[in-house]
């Protein structure tokens, strides 16, 4: 009679326990869909006006399923040719970005997480006091203008080619990751620096580089207050400056629009959300790519052992 009481009292709390967690579970999810919504319905808001017709979006009818559908406003971005210049312009910027941030942060954390490295501690300290404090604006701009850069592309690639958060992180991966017994066996077998690198380093690096070239490409491509400050001309513009001016208000001097001949058929709200989605789906394209070795990148020190 005990061990049966036993028997259910034990059931009865392995019942409790299963009811517990599934309600926790179900609030877990209720806040996860809130949060996705969050991201998913402005993105959805902003493409059904960008492919409704004029009268629905002045009349405010258009939410987030489109009416009257039509693709009026990416001819006219197309048809302009403003932004499509400024996109490819951008591109190029953001792999050249990548690239080079890449490469220098690889050269700078590889040598700097061996312990073989003598002084490798002040080295670190120094890169690391970076990441807190910088000179400021008009130093900047006097440094750049002195090195003859402003005005160019390299005024928006170097300056921000390098940085100390991804360098901490790519540093803390290899210290991690890579065991020294590693370099030496390529040491023994007549490696050089730069074979460790290319046919060691690299290769077993896939997931922190794939992080830190989104962490670069996604900086790059989302920033516009370089191209503020730095560039005058037009057509070294990034194409999420020539989208702020679109879309924030401003003086009319500055503000720019799509020319009158190619925006005949639409009007500027149509323009501003179809601009927008212009510039936010190639980033959006990238992810797909590299997501598995993103997950796998940003999990790195999260769990240790």
């Amino acid at each position: 009679m005990i061990k049966r009481k036993n028997r259910t009292d034990e059931f009865s709390a392995d019942n409790r326990a299963v009811i517990k967690f599934k309600i926790s579970d179900l609030v877990m999810m209720v806040v996860l869909v809130i949060l996705c919504l969050t991201c998913v319905l402005p993105f959805l808001h902003l493409m059904a006006k960008s492919i409704s017709s004029n009268a629905p979006v002045l009349a405010k009818e258009v939410f987030f399923w489109p009416k009257d559908v039509n693709l009026r406003a990416y001819k006219a971005i197309f048809n302009d040719g403003q932004l499509t210049h400024s996109m490819i312009y951008s591109a190029i910027v953001v792999i050249l970005q990548t690239v080079i941030g890449v490469s220098t942060c690889i050269m700078a954390a590889w040598p700097l997480s061996r312990k073989r490295l003598k002084g490798r501690t002040a080295l670190n300290l120094f890169i690391m006091f970076t990441m807190y404090f910088n000179a400021g604006l008009i130093p900047t701009y006097l440094l750049l203008s002195d090195l003859k850069m402003l005005n160019t592309m390299w005024v928006l690639i170097l300056p921000g080619a390098f940085g100390a958060y991804n360098f901490l992180i790519m540093r803390t991966y290899f210290s991690s990751s890579i065991p020294d017994s590693l370099e030496e066996a390529a040491y023994l077998d007549g490696a050089s620096n730069i074979q460790i690198i290319t046919k060691v380093v690299i290769p077993l690096s896939k997931p922190i580089i794939a992080t830190i070239s989104l962490f670069i490409a996604v900086g790059r491509w989302n920033g516009y207050q370089d191209s503020k400050f730095y560039i005058t001309k037009k057509s070294l513009h990034m194409v999420q400056y020539l989208l702020s001016m679109m879309v924030i208000p401003m003086d009319q001097a500055e503000q720019i629009s799509i020319s009158e001949a190619s925006a005949i058929t639409t009007t500027p709200e149509v323009i501003q959300a179809a601009a927008i989605m212009f510039v936010t789906i190639p980033i959006l394209c990238v992810y797909p790519f590299i997501q598995k070795y993103f997950v796998k990148g940003v999990m790195i020190g999260a769990v240790k052992g």
